[in-house]
């Protein structure tokens, strides 16, 4: 099978000119200290300049208004995109708005209701309204959501929602939010259960804090891309607000999931080679000990290391995109969980390599290399931590393989088979040499 990761000549020039749009137009922004409100009124310009080039919302199709550009092509705009914060802000396909995005249009297909585009999709996708994606929890294992416990209970026209969650991102500057709670504790977890939009403002939905973490210790409440600890305590929403057939959650979640580590994936790409270039960079002009650092045999393994593999991440990770755009995102399970643990350890020791160089000047503020390595750490553990993924591949893997008592190529088993094979050969290749 012929794997094919070209695209047409004029989307290659759209690549071009994001590249030079986010190191000059938005590279800049990273430096300023602005509230969210702030950055939206900034970085406007610049969304209306990507919606004239029809690079707005591309992770959608078209007749959903987003470009339908298919996983290839969004991979390789993440790529781009992902090497600033901002990148997926201002071409409107930031998490968890793009993943909600795409739930949300999953849930239209599934039930044909289209009131889900106008009161929502539409909105998600126009900037005017920011979402939350509410599914992990404090107190049960994220790397096993069979584990849920939040919960929800048909009520006549509504639906009675109680749970705790944690790590919402965005939560408290939300206007709505998806929520996955048990509908059916009596089935299979995977058929048991659902997902809802919940307005922010719902009476029993408490924004309880927003959660601190290694990549901003100290968290300030209701800043744009903050994680939110969530308390639901007898939410009623009405039953027009369920996303899709009840019990659907874990299939709204895979398809959410699915293209999501694909995108961040290639996000990763464009953090380490953000990091690579400073690194070169340092590499040629920092004199130590009798000579550039480039001249360092240390240094130049780095350097050629990080090349090979942030390379070998790009082709895996394309591979994936590629497969997902011809057969599904079921079918391309085992290539995205390879890329999901694989992306992520190739970021996180790239940007490490990249601080080394830099020393002192690489660990202080005054880089960005310190704030992208505190972030490039949460990698491992978000959309399922590396240990699930690879077990995912392990598993799968195995499944291609059968035990076998004498191991198949033990040589005095395979010895008998041959010359049984070719006993007549032998037999007459011992008559000629006599």
């Amino acid at each position: 099978m012929a794997w094919d990761f070209e695209t047409e000549p004029e989307f290659e020039e759209q690549l071009a000119w994001m590249r030079s749009f986010v190191k000059e137009e938005i590279f800049p922004i990273e430096t300023l200290r602005l509230s969210y409100d702030d950055v939206v009124t900034v970085i406007k310009p610049m969304q209306d300049e990507v919606r004239k080039r029809g690079l707005w919302a591309a992770h959608l199709p078209a007749e959903l208004g987003g470009m339908g550009f298919g996983q290839v092509r969004l991979g390789l705009m993440h790529e781009i995109l992902g090497q600033s914060p901002y990148g997926p802000l201002v071409f409107g396909n930031n998490a968890p708005d793009s993943g909600n995005a795409e739930l949300l249009a999953v849930g239209m297909e599934m039930t044909g209701r289209e009131d889900i585009r106008e009161r929502w999709l539409q909105p998600l996708l126009d900037g005017t309204m920011r979402s939350g994606f509410s599914m992990t929890e404090p107190n049960t294992a994220g790397s096993d959501p069979r584990l849920l416990k939040s919960s929800a209970v048909r009520d006549g026209d509504e639906w009675i929602i109680n749970g705790r969650k944690w790590y919402t991102t965005n939560g408290s500057v939300a206007d709505i939010l998806v929520v996955m709670a048990v509908t059916n504790p009596d089935v299979h977890p995977y058929q048991g259960s659902s997902m809802f939009v919940v307005p922010v403002t719902t009476p029993g939905v408490t924004i309880v804090r927003d959660v601190g973490a290694m990549d901003d210790p100290q968290v300030v409440y209701g800043r744009f891309g903050n994680h939110a600890e969530i308390l639901y305590e007898d939410v009623r929403v009405p039953a027009d607000h369920l996303i899709g057939p009840e019990g659907s959650g874990f299939l709204l979640a895979q398809a959410r999931l699915g293209p999501g580590r694909i995108h961040h994936c290639m996000r990763w790409l464009g953090q380490s080679q953000r990091a690579f270039d400073m690194m070169c960079e340092r590499a040629l002009s920092r004199y130590t000990h009798g000579s550039l650092l480039s001249e360092k045999q240390t240094i130049q393994n780095w350097i050629a290391d990080s090349r090979a593999e942030m390379h070998a991440a790009r082709l895996m990770t394309l591979h994936a995109a590629w497969k997902m755009d011809k057969v599904g995102a079921s079918a391309a399970r085992v290539e995205i969980a390879m890329i999901k643990y694989y992306g992520a350890t190739v970021m996180h020791n790239v940007i490490d390599r990249a601080l080394q160089t830099y020393g002192s000047l690489g660990y202080s503020s005054d880089m960005p290399l310190e704030a992208m390595y505190r972030a490039a750490r949460a990698a491992r553990i978000y959309d399922g931590p590396d240990e699930v993924h690879r077990q995912t591949v392990a598993r799968h893997s195995l499944k291609e393989y059968s035990p076998s008592e004498i191991p198949t190529q033990y040589i005095p088993s395979r010895t008998t088979a041959a010359e049984a094979k070719f006993a007549d050969v032998l037999e007459f290749l011992e008559a000629d040499s006599v």
